[in-house]
């Protein structure tokens, strides 16, 4: 778990996170050898096309930045250029790749060092030579991965981040570069949140530039307080939480301004509702089922319906696997999948740890649990039939 990786320039995974994560970048040439990509650039275009994909065509023409967004179709492509110049230049973006291709979900799984509950997706991006989408900076940690092509990365550290008024991206008004390097299939780079880059495409050998990011969740506070308040209403609802008695004001005096309203009156409000506690435990149950809660886009395609008899016997013969959707978190004897949160016994923890850690468990693990906790069984077979995972084939 803690040895050196290539993938992190010969580093353990503890180094990495000392020296490097959310402090500064670090270039990693050849981080994953012969990698030049999971999908062509036709196949990344087709995923454009669906529905239920998240795509954006950025577009710099003339001097201004235009952005159109998915789903595209053929005739949206033949408008770009063939040949683009630095007056038009474009780029292709497409979120959560992960979903739709099992391989771009077995990449993400080679940054198990850091947790689930702070990845985001894996965004792939294609660019003829010069497009990108303008120097810029992000609020979240990013490992870039190039793919087929090249790509040049510029960053600067400035603190200047003023952004060009009316443009659909947040692009910087000014950049300073401080340090570039070109980067080849394999080689990556990962940069911390609020630093400032710059990627601009260049073709290698007649191929274009595809760059895979995995980009890391980073929600800001005020969207934690806000959510948490109102898990916090929810809840309390359900438990029937409330604050006994009403408010009293027994030692009332006489105000000179009846529409005021006393400081002692804000006092005593105020104390009342300081004895609105919560626990770690509460704390733990809001990001659990906050962070594994799937984005407003995601839809889960239900399995055909068997019997619980045959998924347990299929269970068994083959093991399951989560849902390329999937999220799955745990904190303590608490799990979470897709925004649902179970409290299972201690039988079932080791289990379900091992599906949340590994996202599938396979049927040479199922041995040691033999037999499968019952209510675990019903549980499994429930995210089964919801979609959230699958048997393994």
């Amino acid at each position: 778990m803690n040895k050196p990786l290539q993938l992190l320039n010969n580093l353990t995974p503890s180094q990495f996170l000392a020296e490097y994560w959310q402090k500064k970048p670090l270039l990693i040439k050849n981080a994953i050898p012969n990698f030049e990509g999971l999908l062509s650039p036709e196949e990344l275009a087709g995923l454009a096309c669906e529905d239920d994909v998240q795509s954006r065509i950025v577009e710099y023409i003339k001097g201004k930045w235009h952005a159109h967004q998915g789903p595209f179709d053929d005739d949206d492509f033949a408008t770009l250029p063939d040949n683009p110049s630095k007056e038009h230049n474009w780029t292709l973006l497409v979120q959560s790749v992960n979903h739709y291709l099992p391989e771009a979900s077995a990449l993400l799984q080679q940054f198990d060092f850091i947790p689930h509950a702070r990845l985001d997706d894996l965004m792939v991006s294609y660019a003829p030579d010069g497009g990108g989408v303008g120097p810029h900076f992000d609020s979240y940690d990013v490992f870039l991965l190039q793919g087929q092509g090249k790509r040049l990365w510029r960053i600067s550290a400035q603190s200047d981040l003023t952004l060009v008024e009316g443009a659909p991206l947040r692009i910087l008004k000014n950049f300073d570069t401080v340090q570039e390097w070109l980067l080849e299939a394999g080689d990556m780079l990962y940069l911390p949140p609020h630093l400032a880059h710059w990627g601009i495409a260049v073709s290698d050998n007649g191929k274009d530039c595809m760059t895979y990011s995995i980009g890391f969740r980073a929600p800001k506070n005020q969207e934690l307080a806000t959510e948490f308040l109102g898990f916090l209403q929810d809840k309390f609802n359900q438990e029937q939480i409330v604050l006994d008695g009403i408010y009293q004001d027994a030692d009332l005096i006489l105000q000179i301004h009846p529409a005021e309203i006393s400081k002692k009156m804000i006092n005593s409000v105020s104390k009342n509702l300081q004895k609105i506690k919560w626990s770690d435990e509460t704390v733990s149950e809001f990001i659990g089922t906050y962070l594994s809660e799937p984005k407003p886009d995601v839809v889960f395609e239900a399995n055909k319906k068997i019997t619980l008899h045959a998924f347990a016997e299929k269970l068994t013969a083959v093991g399951v696997t989560l849902d390329l959707k999937s999220l799955m978190l745990f904190s303590g004897e608490y799990f979470f999948l897709n925004g649902e949160m179970i409290n299972d016994n201690e039988d079932s923890a080791a289990l379900l740890k091992l599906l949340a850690d590994n996202r599938r468990v396979i049927a040479e693990d199922l041995k040691t649990y033999k037999p499968i906790n019952p209510s675990l069984l019903q549980q499994l077979y429930d995210w089964y039939i919801a979609g959230y995972l699958h048997l393994m084939s």
